[in-house]
C-alpha cells in the first residue's frame, strides 16, 4: 500500500498517467532487482494506480549475471501469465559492455527497445576498453545504442557527453537521478542533460520501490523540468 501523503500527493497529480518506464529491474529473480513473483505483481499493480501505461523490463546481461535472451523470454512469460492488470508489459535488457559482450553482439543475441534501440551500461568508474569503437560497432551491426544512466558514470564529463552526442548515441535518463537519490553531483548533470536536450528516453532502474517512491511526485520539479522531461518519458494520449 502507498504511504497516505505520497498517495495524495502523487495519484492526485496525475504526474505519471500515460507514462512509459523504459528501464527497470521488476521481472523476478532474474538479477539484483526485484525477487519474488508476488513483489513484482504488487510493483506492477502500484504502477498501475500512477497511470503508468508501459513497463519495459530490463534486467541484466552480464559476466556476473549470466542471463540468455530466452531464459529471459521464458522467465517474462510466467510473469505475463500471472498478471491480470492493464499495463502492457514488455521485455528487453540490459547489457553490460563487458568481456563477453562483444561475443554476444556478434551472435546477434541481444533483446532490444523499439527501433532497434539497446540498452547498454559500463562500470560507474571506469569504462570499458575501447568504449567509443565498442559504441561504434554497435552502431554497424544496425543497433541504435542506448547508453544508460549517463549521468551517474564518474569518469564521464563534459567532454565526454558531447562526444557521445557527436557520434548520436542516444542517452536513457535515470528519473531519480533528478531527486538526488545517487547524489547531488549526480543530480546536477542530470539536469545539465536533460535542459540541453540530451536524453532520448527516461526510466526508473528501479530494483526496490520503497527507495525511489518521492521521485515520482511532480512537486519535485519545476516546471521548465516538466516541460522538457515529458518528452524523454514515452507519454501516451490515453
Amino acid at each position: 500500500m502507498w504511504p497516505f501523503s505520497f498517495k495524495q500527493s502523487v495519484l492526485g497529480s496525475g504526474f505519471l498517467k500515460g507514462w512509459t518506464d523504459w528501464h527497470c529491474h521488476i521481472l523476478p529473480g532474474v538479477d539484483d532487482g526485484v525477487q519474488s513473483m508476488d513483489h513484482s505483481l504488487r510493483i506492477l499493480a502500484n504502477y498501475a494506480d500512477l497511470g503508468i501505461s508501459r513497463v519495459w523490463f530490463t534486467p541484466h546481461i552480464m559476466e556476473d549475471v549470466p542471463n540468455t535472451p530466452e531464459s529471459l523470454r521464458a522467465r517474462f512469460e510466467e510473469l505475463k501469465s500471472a498478471y491480470k492488470g492493464p499495463l502492457e508489459l514488455n521485455l528487453a535488457a540490459e547489457n553490460m559492455m563487458d568481456n563477453l559482450f562483444e561475443e554476444r553482439l556478434e551472435k546477434g543475441e541481444l533483446l532490444t527497445l523499439p527501433d532497434n534501440y539497446l540498452l547498454v551500461e559500463t562500470s560507474y568508474f571506469s569504462p570499458p576498453m575501447d568504449l567509443w569503437g565498442l559504441l561504434k560497432r554497435i552502431q554497424e551491426k544496425g543497433y541504435r545504442p542506448l547508453l544508460a544512466h549517463p549521468e551517474r558514470y564518474v569518469y564521464m564529463g563534459d567532454k565526454e557527453y558531447r562526444r557521445l552526442m557527436d557520434m548520436q548515441v542516444s542517452l536513457q535518463l535515470n528519473l531519480p537521478s533528478l531527486c538526488g537519490l545517487y547524489g547531488t553531483e549526480v543530480r546536477r548533470k542530470a539536469y545539465t542533460l536533460l535542459k540541453a536536450g540530451a536524453y532520448q528516453r527516461a526510466g526508473t532502474d528501479l530494483h526496490r520501490l520503497n527507495p525511489i517512491l518521492h521521485c515520482f511526485d511532480q512537486k519535485l520539479f519545476g516546471k521548465d523540468i516538466l516541460k522538457v522531461l515529458k518528452p524523454v518519458c514515452g507519454y501516451r494520449d490515453e
